[in-house]
C-alpha cells in the first residue's frame, strides 16, 4: 500500500498515512494535494483525483514538540534504507548493537538494520566480540526526516525540492 505524507497547514510534517486515508482527506476538503504521482489518477463515477504523494492540511493542527522521532523497527529499517549495516545487503531485521541480554535497549543509537545471515552470525555478542564492523554508525534522526524516510529510499526523488528544506 501507498503511504502519503501529511504535512500541516504551515508546510511542517506530521505523520505518514495509507493512500486511502490521503484521499479520503481531500475528498472532505481537510487538504489539498501538493504533490502527486506522476501520471496517476483515482477515478470513479463522480470524481478525478490525483494520486498524492504528499497533502497538506487545510486547517493548522497543533502538535506537541517533539525533539526527536519516536523508535520503532520500521523506522530504524526507513532510516538505513533496508541495507544492511554490516556488509550493506538488502536488510530485513534490525539488530542490537549492544545485545538487549547485555543491557542493551530498543534505542536509535543501540540499533542498526542488518540482513538476516549478519544478524544471526553477530548472535548475542556485541560487534566488536563478533569480530564484524559497523560501515556506518546509528544515529537519532529529526521528527521529519523520520516520516520523509518513511515515504521509502526511491520518494526522495519523487519529491519537490522543497520538501528536503521542511523544518526539523
Amino acid at each position: 500500500m501507498r503511504e502519503t505524507l501529511v504535512l500541516n497547514a504551515s508546510f511542517e510534517p506530521l505523520a505518514t498515512v495509507s493512500l486511502r486515508r490521503a484521499v479520503v482527506l481531500v475528498m472532505q476538503d481537510k487538504a489539498v494535494v501538493e504533490h502527486a504521482h506522476p501520471g496517476l489518477r483515482i477515478r470513479a463515477a463522480s470524481v478525478d483525483v490525483p494520486v498524492p504523494r504528499v497533502i497538506r492540511l487545510s486547517r493548522y493542527v497543533r502538535v506537541p514538540f517533539r525533539r526527536q522521532a519516536s523508535w520503532s523497527r520500521r523506522g530504524v529499517l526507513a532510516r538505513d534504507q533496508h541495507r544492511c549495516a554490516y556488509c550493506g545487503k538488502r536488510a530485513m531485521t534490525v539488530d542490537h548493537v549492544l545485545p538487549r541480554s547485555h543491557g542493551g535497549g530498543d534505542t536509535w543509537l543501540n540499533t542498526v538494520a542488518s540482513c538476516a545471515e549478519d544478524n544471526h552470525r553477530k548472535a548475542d555478542r556485541t560487534p566488536e566480540q563478533a569480530g564484524m564492523r559497523l560501515l556506518r554508525r546509528p544515529f537519532v534522526p529529526t521528527p521529519a526526516d523520520a516520516l520523509v524516510s518513511a515515504l521509502g529510499v526511491s520518494a526522495r526523488d519523487e519529491l519537490p525540492e522543497w520538501l528536503g528544506a521542511l523544518p526539523a
